[in-house]
């Protein structure tokens, strides 16, 4: 759905009110008016706490990036890592490093469905726990992901009509927590997550889905477009939250079903959205034209209960 998302983004800003007679005030060097003068050097403590900041944004976003999954460091760690199964969620590898144990463990990480980000070695050091990454760091998931055929083999097993939750671009782990918390209580048997540019089972999206994400199966794909196709194989139909679409009370959502959510910003994409069977609206009367993600899903999902029963 085409939600729109508020997002501030914190700018410093200077008035460049004159500083008295003096000419100068704390944390400001007064303007070189000479012909040669570069705008950066009339604010070079403006321009150092900018970089300061940025450095803290990074900082900030590998935190919440390692929230709650296990840092393991090292080449040969990273590759036993992925040998022995274990669910991860990204991969992050020094930028130009390309040599044989680094590409070996690449190709593991795309077999496993791991994100890949090549970074400065900055950004390692950061991240690294131990100082001894050698240009490779993993971030273990919180918990394990689940498949797809697991989703089918329980609806079977319950002799329930499939009904799916698929996520496009969904990377705030609030949003992604609560949407598993809604799966569970509409009876949902699966929630399915890209690989790229979506956040993965962090601690905090545990904490946000209040305990469902230990009963509601999450799957991570490769190709969330293909899953559809696949899916529809198995007789499954799919719909797409989207503004534009036709009203949800004037479609037939019973039977077996995919539903699939965008982000506030983006929306579904539109590869994604052009494997759907319907678009699907919510009726909006206020004053503003969007919904947060997950609650978005949450209307949607019990728009599908309500007419399954």
């Amino acid at each position: 759905m085409a939600y729109k998302e508020s997002k501030t983004e914190g700018r410093s800003q200077r008035t460049g009110k004159s500083a008295g007679k003096s000419g100068q005030r704390s944390g400001y060097r007064p303007v070189d008016k000479s012909a040669g003068a570069k705008d950066e050097d009339r604010y070079s403590i403006g321009a150092v706490r900018g970089k300061a900041a940025e450095k803290r944004s990074r900082m900030e976003a590998d935190r919440e990036e390692t929230d709650g999954g296990a840092v393991i460091e090292g080449r040969n760690a990273v590759m036993e890592a992925f040998r022995a199964g274990r669910p991860v969620d990204r991969l992050y590898i020094l930028d130009g490093c390309h040599d044989g144990p680094v590409l070996s463990i690449k190709r593991e990480a795309q077999k496993h469905s791991a994100m890949i980000k090549f970074v400065e070695k900055e950004r390692l050091d950061q991240m690294s726990e131990t100082g001894k990454h050698q240009g490779v760091i993993a971030v273990a998931a919180a918990y394990e992901y689940s498949t797809v055929e697991d989703m089918l083999r329980a609806a079977r097993d319950r002799q329930e009509q499939p009904f799916l939750i698929l996520l496009d671009n969904i990377e705030d782990p609030h949003n992604l927590g609560a949407i598993i918390r809604t799966a569970n209580l509409a009876g949902a048997h699966g929630v399915i997550i890209p690989k790229n540019r979506a956040v993965g089972l962090t601690a905090t999206v545990a904490r946000t889905s209040a305990g469902a994400l230990n009963y509601t199966p999450v799957a991570k794909v490769t190709n969330l477009a293909k899953t559809i196709e696949d899916l529809k194989q198995e007789g499954l139909w799919f719909v797409c939250a989207d503004m534009g679409g036709t009203s949800m009370y004037r479609l037939d959502l019973k039977g077996p079903i995919g539903l699939v959510i965008g982000s506030e910003g983006e929306g579904v994409g539109r590869l994604v959205k052009e494997k759907c069977d319907m678009t699907a609206s919510i009726p909006m009367k206020g004053n503003i034209d969007s919904l947060n993600a997950s609650v978005a899903a949450g209307v949607l999902a019990y728009e599908i209960v309500r007419q399954r029963l």
